[in-house]
């Protein structure tokens, strides 16, 4: 898979779960079967955030020349990923979230 294609698919991820829990996080929550207060709707809208940000990250990123930016980008996006694979894992596996949290 070439550099551009994935960040183009990373983007559409961070759009549509960008866009989901800015402004419907209950509703797509619930759907995962989580119930959140006023606290992880919070919560929950500062991610969506987040991964607007990441989503202008790889858009703009996608045409990038090989060089340590790009690689930089690359290295960050992995660990960030990593991280929020690991976080649903455990979410998953102790039941706060059910087998759709994936």
């Amino acid at each position: 898979m070439s550099f551009r294609t994935l960040m183009i698919i990373k983007a559409v991820v961070c759009l549509i779960f960008g866009v989901a829990l800015l402004f419907f996080p209950g509703f797509l929550l619930s759907i995962l079967g989580a119930k959140l207060g006023p606290g992880g709707l919070f919560t929950a809208r500062e991610y969506g955030a987040a991964l607007w940000g990441n989503l202008m990250i790889t858009w703009f990123a996608r045409n990038a020349a090989d060089s340590d930016a790009r690689r930089a980008i690359i290295l960050a996006m992995f660990i960030y990923d990593l991280i929020g694979f690991i976080v649903t894992l455990v979410n998953v596996l102790s039941g706060v979230l059910n087998p759709l949290g994936f």
